[in-house]
């Protein structure tokens, strides 16, 4: 796919990977609508990129709500003319044990608020906005490109539940979809990250990170822009289809 004038929806693009993956397809001639709740984090990206001197549209969605979702995609394709690129990358982590005991006692349980909150996000969050993607392009036949940004944890990770599974079921709509929307030209692929080097891991303590790098044969965190890097290839490989883009340093949970 040539991304010079098409129409690229990304989620979560008011900080981190969502706004540099949102900065650098600005940055090759694609017209952007923003997707995030965080307004202040929302309208930074829409500056950004307007000062780049490109198109941008901003739109504030909390994509575990159905009808927001709805109207967010119809809104975005009506102003901006269309849409051929959906990045699913919003994403929420509540880590924590399924139990914990100290010396023999319950002292805490993973609760139904922490699973559903990130299986809403994550998983519930990836599908709406898909199937109103895929909707928008099917019917206006835009053939086009879904990518969801899944992760290495998708293969189970301890005291991730809920994290894990949401990114198991985003792994799986990669296939699933592929195999639904290739009649209507529509091409779907999937990223599974490992550790990524961001204000949050920034923050670990020296002996937590430590511990991280030795986990990862390459010995260190990806950076940003290696994930950019990835998504990048993805939509430049026209025959990368119904398949996960492994980008982890050799991590294996």
């Amino acid at each position: 796919m040539d991304i010079k004038g098409k129409v690229v929806a990304i989620t979560g693009a008011g900080r981190g990977l969502g706004q540099a993956m949102a900065l650098h397809l600005a940055s090759k001639g694609a017209t952007l609508a923003l997707i995030d709740n965080n307004e202040q984090a929302l309208a930074k990206t829409g500056e950004m990129i307007a000062a780049k001197g490109m198109r941008v549209g901003v739109y504030l969605c909390d994509i575990s709500d159905e009808q927001q979702v709805v109207q967010t995609f119809s809104h975005l394709v009506g102003e901006l003319g269309g849409l051929q690129l959906l990045v699913n990358n919003a994403g929420l982590m509540q880590d924590a044990l399924l139990v914990k005991l100290q010396d023999g006692k319950l002292m805490s349980k993973m609760s139904l608020s922490q699973w559903q909150s990130v299986l809403d996000v994550n998983l519930t969050g990836t599908f709406l906005c898909g199937r109103e993607a895929a909707a928008h392009m099917a019917e206006h036949q835009q053939s086009g490109l879904i990518v969801n940004i899944s992760s290495v944890a998708r293969a189970g990770n301890r005291g991730q539940s809920n994290y894990s599974a949401s990114k198991a079921g985003v792994a799986a709509l990669v296939v699933c979809w592929a195999g639904e929307l290739s009649r209507y030209g529509i091409r779907v692929a999937g990223i599974a990250p490992g550790a990524i080097a961001t204000e949050m891991t920034a923050q670990m303590k020296p002996e937590a990170m430590a511990r991280l790098t030795q986990r990862i044969p390459a010995g260190r965190l990806a950076e940003i822009n290696e994930l950019v890097h990835s998504l990048q290839y993805i939509i430049d490989n026209d025959y990368f289809h119904g398949r996960m883009l492994e980008m982890d340093g050799g991590l294996r949970l």
